[in-house]
């Protein structure tokens, strides 16, 4: 397995609140340079001085991930910038809940946008750059909804069984010349997204997001890049485990997006 170097420049989506803010602190150290992404720069204050204080060099920058020009725009910045060498897709919206034929054909599509284009994009743009030199580190946000139905969230579950398999695409396409993707699930967090939810009415027991920033952190430190191509789970997966199976290896049909046979 060709190592891959521990990342220094990393671009972190949707660094304004919630898990990727927490994502954005615990990668946050001495001579790493953080470019922090959410929909205004305003949002993004309390998160660059968080990393700011920790040692990192930051550059804030305010983008509506779901307007394809301001994206390019966003990413013209980066690339003149000489590019990253960790990419951390973290924004998203939910959708609504409504059965499918229910939903608002608009509103199911505006989550394609955030949550599957906007990383196509930005991988798109940054990728030949990072394989260029040498390889680099692509974080996507997933879910266990990547994995599972449910009758009335199509559009976040599409989304997250899309970028999985996005994942898994960059993975086989991008290993040889160093390119690793982890598909890291966070569990059911608090955040904005979730409180607002139908389907988490009641919910008294949260995971940690300090669980999903641990593993990020170790990924972006090159400890888990035997784990690329697969779904790891915070609150469910301890870390010392992940470490573990990255050193050992993990079969092609470890973690990953596969048709389920038949059960009796």
């Amino acid at each position: 397995m060709n190592t891959v170097p521990a990342a220094e420049r990393i671009l972190i989506t949707g660094a304004s609140r919630g898990i990727g803010q927490r994502l954005a602190i615990e990668l946050a150290k001495p001579g790493r340079s953080l470019t922090l992404v959410a929909r205004t720069q305003d949002s993004l204050e309390a998160t660059a001085a968080e990393c700011e204080v920790r040692g990192a060099s930051v550059c804030t920058l305010a983008c509506l991930l779901e307007k394809r020009d301001r994206l390019a725009q966003m990413l013209e910045i980066i690339t003149a910038d000489g590019g990253v060498d960790m990419i951390v897709n973290c924004a998203g919206v939910f959708g609504s809940e409504e059965r499918p034929w229910e939903a608002d054909p608009e509103d199911w599509w505006y989550t394609q946008l955030v949550n599957v284009r906007a990383p196509f994009l930005i991988q798109h743009a940054l990728v030949p750059g990072m394989l260029e030199r040498g390889g680099g580190r692509i974080i996507d946000l997933s879910s266990g909804a990547a994995i599972k139905d449910r009758p009335n969230t199509s559009a976040y579950y599409v989304s997250k069984t899309a970028l999985m398999r996005l994942g898994g695409s960059l993975h086989m396409a991008g290993y040889d010349e160093g390119l690793r993707v982890l598909e890291l699930a966070p569990g059911v967090v608090y955040t904005d997204m979730t409180k607002g939810a139908k389907m988490h009415e009641g919910r008294t027991e949260w995971v940690d997001p300090g669980k999903a920033a641990e593993i990020a952190a170790a990924f972006a430190d090159g400890e888990l890049d035997g784990l690329s191509g697969c779904q790891v789970r915070a609150g469910s997966d301890s870390l010392d485990d992940l470490k573990t199976k990255s050193a050992q290896g993990v079969g092609e049909n470890s973690r990953r997006l596969r048709l389920t046979d038949f059960v009796d």
